[in-house]
Order: C-alpha cells, then structure tokens, then sequence
C-alpha cells in the first residue's frame, strides 16, 4: 500500500538533523513545546521531516532556516543514521549532520508554537538532554555522536 506522498506504509519516514556547532565547539539545542505531538517539552536538535519532492539535505537546508532563522552554510560531516519509532507508531530513518551557520547565534527566531527556548550546551551539559525523557535516549546519543565528531575536527 502508498500514501499519496508515494511512500510505502512500511517505508520509515525520512528525516533531516542538524547539529549546529558554533565557534566554541558547542551544539544547539531547543525545547519542543509542550503542546508537540511527538516529545513535548523535551529538548532536540534542529530537523525534521523530508517533503515530497525534496532530498535530505534540502530538507535540512529549510529545516535550519525554519526553526532557526538561520542560514546553513556548512556541512561539516554526516554524524550518523538513526531509525527511531514516534509514539505514533511510525518509524523514522533520520540522518544527522554536523553543521554550521550564517547569522546572530545569540537570538536564534524559533519557530513560534513549536520551540519555546534554546540552549548552546557542551558534552559535560548531555545530562539537560535526558529532561523529559525518561526512557529515551536517541537525542543524547545523537549528540554525543556529534561532539565525537567535533574532536576529529579538532574542537
């Protein structure tokens, strides 16, 4: 069976993941809303899901430019691939990408109603990561995946 985007029921879904780093080698992060279906008042990197019609890295392109304001300018390194089940109970396939950005790094715009506050953490700060998330640890991973990356970059 294909849903209209052409996507069979048993293909995950395809997402983009951003770990922004910034001079001082840290990683963004931002707090979902509470009122988000998927992990509400948890904190995530920048990302989301692949539209029709668009590879993964467009769609990190926007999803930076959407949640952030911000401009990717830099793909440093792909972090990983991650297949993560939503309590939704459908499957996702994400790629996480270690990148950097064009603009105000001190005032991020989140994108109203989803993000509620942000934060540039360190690898000794992974422990704000696990708020919220009791028996999830896919974005703790993820990041520390990222800040493994950043020492072969020298940071």
């Amino acid at each position: 069976m294909t849903s209209p985007s052409g996507r069979s029921a048993a293909e995950p879904l395809l997402c983009a993941g951003a770990l922004i780093v910034d001079d001082d080698g840290r990683i963004f992060v931002q707090r979902r809303s509470a009122q988000r279906r998927l992990f509400p008042d948890t904190w995530d990197i920048v990302g989301g899901h692949v539209e029709a019609g668009e590879s993964v890295e467009d769609a990190l392109h926007r999803e930076v430019r959407e949640e952030t304001g911000w401009i990717l300018s830099h793909v440093l390194a792909t972090v990983g691939e991650h297949t993560w089940k939503g309590d939704d109970g459908l499957y996702r396939l994400e790629t996480d990408f270690l990148c950097r950005v064009d603009g105000d790094l001190s005032r991020p715009r989140l994108e109203p109603g989803k993000h509620t506050d942000f934060a540039w953490i360190t690898e000794a700060e992974l422990d704000l990561l696990d708020e919220n998330r009791p028996d999830d640890d896919t974005i703790r991973r993820i990041v520390a995946d990222g800040f493994a990356m950043l020492r072969v970059f020298g940071f």
